[in-house]
C-alpha cells in the first residue's frame, strides 16, 4: 500500500493492465500527450507505444465506433472522453450497438469496451463541461456504470472493468483527481453492485455518489457535534445498485438521505429512494430526502456557480429536517 492520488491510481491501473495483456489499448484526444489526460496517461505511450496508446482527431463518434471494432477483433480497449458532454456525440454507438451487442448475438461475442467519462467542475466549466450522466447509462440495460469516489476505487474499478466482459462506462470527476488513499501497489479489482459503508452510524443512512462522498463525510463530522450519528454508504456503482446494502442500513437507522451530484429529476437518488419505500417503506421515521442538484443547467459565473453546487452544509441542513 502507498499514498498516491485519484489520477496516479488510474495511471497505475491502466500501466498494469497493460503489463499484465498486450489485448489493452488506450485510445482518445491527446492519450499520448506528454502530461497525459489530467496526468492519467502519463508516460504509457513511452512504455507500451504508439499502436497501444493511440490519438485520436476531435471526433468522439468515431473514436467511439473504433473501440468498438477493436473490441470485436479481440482487444480490451480503454477510451477516454475528456468531458462526458461530448461523449454525447457517441450516442448512438453506445445505445444502439455497445449495450446491445452481448443481448442481440444470444450471449456469443462480448464487446469489453471501458470508457472513461471526465466532469468538469470549477475554474468557469460552465454547462457544456460539467455534467454528470451517470443515471441516463445506468438506465440502460447492457452497460455497468461506475462513479468512483477515492483513488482505490478508481483503480480498482477500472481494473475490473478492463478485465470484465461487459462494457462499461466510469464516470470521474475532475475535482477529485487529487485527493490521496492508500492503494495497493499490485494489481486488484473492486466488483460492481457492491457499495462500501464509510462511516458507521445509528441515526440516518446518508447514500452518496462519486463527487458527493467526501461532502457527505465531512457533513457526518458536523452532524456528529449535534449528537446525530451518521451512517454514510458510497455506492461506487450505480448499474447495478447495490440496495441491500442500503436496505440493511435504512432498516436499522429508520431515516434516508440521498447525495447525488447530478439533477434531482429522474435521479439515481430517486431511484434509490423509490427502491427503499418499497422494501422498507413502513419502517421509515421520516419522508426520505435528496440533495441534487438544481434542475438548471451549470452556471459560468463562480458566484452563481458555488450557488449552484450543493456542499455539506447543504447536506447537514438537509438532515437536520428529519428530526424536527
Amino acid at each position: 500500500m502507498r499514498k498516491c492520488s485519484y489520477a496516479e491510481a488510474i495511471g497505475q491501473g491502466l500501466a498494469q493492465a497493460m503489463e499484465l495483456s498486450d489485448r489493452v489499448c488506450v485510445l482518445g484526444q491527446l492519450v499520448d500527450y506528454k502530461p497525459g489526460v489530467f496526468g492519467t496517461t502519463t508516460g504509457l505511450v513511452e512504455k507500451f507505444g504508439p499502436d497501444r496508446v493511440q490519438d485520436f482527431a476531435v471526433a468522439e463518434s468515431a473514436m467511439t465506433a473504433a473501440a468498438i471494432g477493436a473490441a470485436i477483433a479481440g482487444m480490451r480497449p480503454v477510451l477516454i472522453h475528456h468531458r462526458l458532454d461530448f461523449m454525447l456525440y457517441s450516442m448512438d454507438a453506445i445505445v444502439n450497438w455497445l449495450s446491445l451487442w452481448r443481448f442481440k448475438s444470444n450471449n456469443a461475442s462480448a464487446l469489453p469496451v471501458v470508457i472513461r467519462a471526465i466532469v468538469g467542475k470549477g475554474w468557469g466549466q460552465g454547462p457544456q463541461h460539467s455534467k454528470s450522466l451517470h443515471a441516463w447509462f445506468a438506465h440502460l440495460p447492457g452497460l455497468r456504470v461506475a462513479v468512483p469516489a477515492t483513488a482505490f476505487d478508481a483503480k480498482g474499478l477500472l481494473l475490473e472493468s478492463i478485465f470484465g466482459e461487459d462494457p462499461a462506462i466510469i464516470i470521474e470527476h475532475r475535482s477529485l483527481f487529487g485527493l490521496s488513499d492508500n492503494v495497493p501497489s499490485r494489481p486488484y479489482r473492486v466488483r460492481y453492485g457492491k457499495a462500501v459503508v464509510r462511516r458507521k452510524g445509528k441515526h440516518v443512512t446518508l447514500v452518496a455518489i462519486g463527487i458527493m462522498v467526501p461532502l457527505a463525510l465531512r457533513a457526518a463530522v458536523q452532524l456528529a457535534a449535534q449528537s446525530i450519528d451518521v451512517e454514510v454508504i458510497d455506492l461506487r456503482t450505480v448499474s447495478p445498485l447495490d440496495i441491500d446494502s442500503v436496505c440493511e442500513s435504512v432498516a436499522k437507522t429508520g431515516r434516508l438521505v440521498v447525495a447525488d451530484p447530478a439533477w434531482c429529476t429522474g435521479s439515481v437518488a430517486a431511484e434509490v429512494i423509490a427502491a427503499v419505500c418499497e422494501r422498507e417503506g413502513r419502517n421509515l421515521k421520516a419522508n426520505p430526502g435528496r440533495v441534487c442538484l438544481p434542475d438548471s443547467h451549470t452556471p459560468m459565473s463562480s458566484a452563481l456557480e458555488e450557488a449552484y453546487y450543493p456542499n455539506e452544509d447543504s447536506i447537514v441542513n438537509r438532515i437536520v429536517t428529519q428530526f424536527q
